[in-house]
């Protein structure tokens, strides 16, 4: 950090890392803040890197690993042990998104008063605690009640999580943070998918069926992640444990230079009411429930999709391994070049075309192979797609609050396309489920392109506004509504 001081300022260009203030003037009396070298802000991404991806991306994984891990013991057996028919096994899918949608938008708004720490500790507990409760039930009401309790608990990781992202890096560093979410979903498949395998091979042991024991070690494993949470993630990140004093001071002035982004810290129930009247906010609420019908029937259910295409469901489940690694690392390679632009929309539109093409495939009397070929151009679409509207969404919404309640709110719309994808994939050969896959790509695309329109047109009005060709009649003028906070397109 050199002593030199210069005007705090909007650059337009986001490309630009590091030394430029990445959301525009902090306040009326702040008019400098340091600039800091650029090489030691590199080092010092590198490090929080380092220290805090790992920790987030282990927690999503194991939480991903407990959701979808009922997609892997319904190929094995576990339906017809509790006597659950197909259309109370897809219910027990769904109910999981009845509790997940409504806690979603309370756990986001109320992080900041449990603390980071609190919060994703208490949850991670509770929900691996249910998932190991579901490897003892015996009918179709015990699956139903854990579901409720994982949906519940599961409800608060992915907000609280992307919020905390939102509290270390500036904007245009968050797209490859939410991709490592998103590419814990993949890993998840994959991992899941090979895990459950090795673990099948239990079956009867104990006395206890291969897929009691899937729901058992995955469960144990989750539980023993809440003390790395604990210790690992820090309710202050600009105080963290790992960092050395002049990377502090770096910390807050990163700090400084997002505060018109980040907002107040103090609970301002304004904030809620101004972010529930934005437009954008269902805009994307409806992209991530389109995107959510792809992603959530995808990973619940590939097993039994390649079950259905002729492959045994041990063959399923180390088939499905590649599928998720492919979609996982287009995922990286889409947000890497995101972040780099600062194109949102445009990325997101392109992403979707070849899930269009795969789900085609896979409808069409093709061969087995052109549908599992058909299953990797759905990859692409499945995993991009979620992530990076939920970066197009935090990277436009400010303050803290504001983005806090859009996050939740996003979250909670797009999730209920989890109660939806339990419904539409019944019975093979899943026609119903594809075709629908394949639909809300369609429809997403018309979102897609009237969101980017909309938002192009917001900067328009901002742009008139500070040249004085516009008088501001706007109700709100702060956040992101403020003139020199341009939105990513």
């Amino acid at each position: 950090m050199t002593a030199e001081q210069v005007n705090v300022g909007f650059d337009d260009d986001e490309k630009r890392p590091s030394s430029r203030d990445d959301s525009h003037e902090i306040d009326e009396s702040a008019t400098s803040i340091p600039i800091l070298d650029p090489n030691a802000e590199k080092r010092l991404l590198l490090k929080l890197d380092t220290y805090f991806v790992p920790i987030i991306m282990l927690v999503y994984l194991t939480c991903f690993l407990d959701r979808s891990n009922i997609g892997n013991v319904k190929v094995a057996g576990m339906p017809e042990d509790i006597g659950a028919s197909p259309k109370q096994f897809s219910t027990a899918v769904s109910i999981f998104y009845a509790t997940y949608v409504v806690f979603e938008a309370p756990w986001s708004i109320l992080m900041k008063r449990i603390t980071p720490r609190v919060l994703l500790t208490g949850l991670c507990t509770v929900w691996s605690l249910a998932t190991i409760f579901s490897g003892f039930i015996h009918n179709v009401a015990g699956l139903f009640a854990v579901r409720l309790v994982l949906g519940g608990c599961e409800a608060g990781l992915f907000p609280a999580l992307n919020l905390y992202l939102t509290m270390v890096y500036k904007r245009h560093e968050q797209g490859m943070r939410v991709s490592y979410l998103f590419v814990c979903t993949a890993i998840s498949g994959a991992f899941g998918g090979l895990l459950a395998y090795c673990i099948l091979k239990m079956d009867g042991i104990g006395g206890f069926a291969g897929w009691r024991w899937v729901f058992i070690i995955e469960g144990i494993c989750s539980f023993l992640i809440a003390p790395v949470i604990w210790f690992g993630l820090p309710n202050n990140p600009t105080e963290a444990w790992f960092l050395t004093e002049e990377e502090k001071a770096m910390m807050k002035v990163r700090e400084a230079q997002r505060a018109h982004y980040m907002g107040s810290e103090d609970f301002d129930s304004k904030e809620i009411r101004i972010a529930l009247k934005d437009p954008k906010l269902y805009l994307s609420g409806a992209i991530q429930f389109c995107q959510d019908i792809l992603l959530y029937g995808f990973s619940t259910f590939l097993p039994s999709i390649l079950v259905n295409m002729g492959y045994s469901s041990i063959q399923a489940q180390y088939l499905s391994i590649p599928v998720y690694i492919f979609g996982g690392i287009c995922f990286i390679a889409f947000a890497y070049v995101s972040d780099r632009t600062c194109v949102r929309g445009p990325l997101l539109f392109l992403a979707n075309i070849p899930g269009i093409v795969g789900y085609i495939l896979i409808l069409c009397p093709t061969s087995n192979g052109v549908k599992f070929f058909g299953t990797f151009l759905c990859a692409i679409a499945v995993y991009n797609g979620p992530g990076l509207n939920m970066t197009w969404l935090n990277v436009n919404f400010a303050p803290h609050y504001r983005r806090a309640t859009a996050i939740g709110v996003q979250q909670s719309i797009g999730n209920t396309a989890g109660i939806v994808a339990g419904q539409i994939y019944r019975t093979a050969p899943y026609v119903l489920g594809n075709a629908f896959s394949v639909g809300a790509l369609g429809v997403v695309q018309l979102i897609i392109t009237t969101n980017w329109f909309y938002l192009r047109y917001l900067n328009g009005e901002k742009k008139k506004i500070e040249s004085g060709e516009k008088e501001d009649t706007r109700k709100v003028k702060s956040g992101d509504r403020a003139t020199d906070f341009k939105y990513h397109l």
